[in-house]
Order: C-alpha cells, then structure tokens, then sequence
C-alpha cells in the first residue's frame, strides 16, 4: 500500500544557506588576494571582508542571490514543478530574510518557520575570471552549526530522495546532521543522493565523507576531478569502477565533454551543450536539480542527463547561480513538449 501513495516531496535537500555576492575579477587579482582558483575556500568574515575591501569599485552583478549548492539544486528541482523540501540554518538578519524570500518565491517547503537566531548568515564572495571560472570564499556563519534539529523526519519520509549536500562535511553538526538524514531516509526507504560538492572536500575530508556516504547510497553527482579524487586515481575508467561500489547510480559531469551517467547497468555518454559560458557558479547545482528532477518525472538517465546539460548550459551563459523564474517552466516545455 505505501508504494503506491505517491509521496509529497520529490527530493528533500539539506545544505549550507549562503548569500552569494558574485564579482568579476582577473586572474592576476586571484593571485594578489592569494586565492585558490577554482575552488571552494572557507574563511572567516575578517578574511572575506579583507576580499571585499580589494574589490571595492567592481561591478557586482548579482550583489544579492541566495545560493548555496543544495539549495539551488532544491530550488531548480521546485522551479521545474518538483515539489522539494530544504533543510537550513540562517540568521535573523537581512540576508536571512533574503534567503528565506528566495525559497519561498520558488516554492520551496523549508524548516525556517519558527523563529530565527541572531547572527550572520552565511555569505559566498564568489570570483568570475574571464574564463567563467567562478572561485568561491565562504564564511559560514550560523550554516556552521546546521545540526540534526534543522531535520524533519516526517518530510524525509515522505519524499522520493534525499539529497545531501557535500560541503556539510567541512562542519561537526552539519556533517552529522547529514548522516542522521541518511539513516532516516534507509529506514524510510526513500532513495539516497550526494553531491561531492568539491574536489576539496573529497581530498581533505575524506574520512568524514566516507561517513556521510556510509554503506551504499542511490545516486551520487561528482564533476570528472571529485570521481578521480573519490578513486584516489588518474584514470577515469578506475574512478568508474570506484563509484560503483559507492553508489547504485551515478553522475560525472565533465564541463565541455559533457557528462556519464550510470544508471545502475549502463554507462550513458551525454553530450555537451555548447554555450559561450561566462560564468560557471551554480552549473553543477542546476545540474542535479534538473536531473533529479527528471529522474523523479519517471525520465531514463540518458533523458535526465540531457534535460540537466541544457539546463546547466543555460546557467553557465547567464551570470548569477540561478535563471529567472520564468525560464524554468519554458526550458521544461521546450525539452519534454510539457506543459
């Protein structure tokens, strides 16, 4: 009987809530502000302040976007027409407000609803090179202390997946928040997604993502040099191999060369969708979202990693992590003739 109910989520996210402030930047300011291209850095807000003073005179093209990387996955998903659930800590300040605004204009159910702690929300300086290579800087603030109370176990279990969000690891009480997640989730029998989120967080916390994986999950979303990171390997064949003994399903995506997806039984090549990229923020988190949200539709991985190539392509044409509203619903009717 409880197979057939269809169930009210179609993924239940949970993730760090940042306030993106995205600005352009040159490869030689990279180098002055010594930082690491490409990557995701924590730093504290003396740190980020001392980038923002640098910087003082850029254009900031999108000085306020919620971002992110579960929620702008749960976001897209939503956007798309898949109910979704998000599980957060911000502040009661202005950029919690903001944030919270951003779930709730794309339709977002979220745990956010009693009242809100003092303190700073975290904050993302994100840095676009010319190559559209976005180099990120974040200071948590009170995403440090997401903890198993941000959890709804009932809104677990009753969604299609769970989807954890890799960065969590970098945080005691986020990282366990994601591992009592999981268990909630396997005992629900609601299916199990992560995002490796960064090469980073695969190379210098890798004890604590082995916890986060545990014995087996459903899905896992890497890019090509998290999977080669996860397999401790050059080779990508080995790297393969390696996640089939992490997860049932897999995706790696591979910028320019597209994407393979494993959908348990084949190894599914997709292919690139060819845009002039200017900035890559968000293109790995739309990813997932569009190809969770195909999954969940009852569309076949070669369908879903085609739908979330378009989709990602889009963002990575377009600055900021996310695309207006209205494209979301257009993009769907444009790929699968829906309405």
């Amino acid at each position: 009987m409880g197979k057939t109910r269809m169930k009210k989520y179609k993924v239940y996210g949970i993730g760090a809530a940042l306030v993106d402030t995205e600005i352009k930047v040159v490869d030689a300011e990279l180098e002055q502000m010594n930082v690491g291209k490409g990557l995701m850095t924590l730093v504290d807000e003396a740190r980020q302040r001392e980038l923002l003073d640098h910087l003082a005179g850029h254009l900031v093209k999108a000085s306020h976007a919620s971002g992110g990387s579960a929620g702008n996955s749960m976001i897209a998903t939503a956007q798309f027409g898949g109910p979704t659930f998000m599980s957060c800590k911000v502040s009661d300040d202005a950029d919690g407000d903001i944030y919270l605004a951003d779930l709730e204009a794309a339709g977002v159910d979220h745990c956010l609803n009693g009242d809100r702690e003092p303190g700073t929300t975290g904050k993302c300086l994100v840095l676009i090179t010319p190559d559209a290579e976005r180099s990120m800087n974040t200071f948590l603030g009170i995403s440090e202390t997401l903890s198993t109370e941000q959890l709804d176990a009932g809104a677990i279990a009753d969604s299609e997946y769970l989807y954890l969000e890799g960065y969590l690891v970098t945080s005691p009480t986020g990282r366990a928040a994601a591992i009592k997640a999981r268990e909630i989730a396997e005992a629900a029998g609601v299916k199990t997604a992560l995002s490796f989120s960064d090469p980073g967080m695969v190379e210098f916390f890798r004890e604590g993502m082995m916890e986060m994986v545990g014995k087996r999950l459903d899905l896992v979303f890497c890019n090509e040099d998290e999977a080669l990171g996860w397999a401790q390997t050059e080779n990508l064949d080995v790297a393969v191999e390696k996640l089939k003994t992490t997860a049932e399903c897999f995706v790696i995506t591979r910028g320019g060369d597209g994407a393979l997806a494993y959908d348990g039984q084949t190894l599914n090549k997709i292919p690139p969708h060819k845009v002039m990229a200017v900035d890559t923020n968000g293109a790995g988190d739309m990813f997932a979202g569009a190809f969770l949200y195909a999954i969940t539709r009852g569309e076949d991985f070669p369908t879903a990693g085609r739908f979330a190539s378009l989709a990602a392509g889009k963002v990575v044409a377009n600055y900021g992590p996310r695309l207006p509203a209205a494209d979301y619903p257009a993009l769907r009717r444009e790929f699968f003739g829906d309405q």
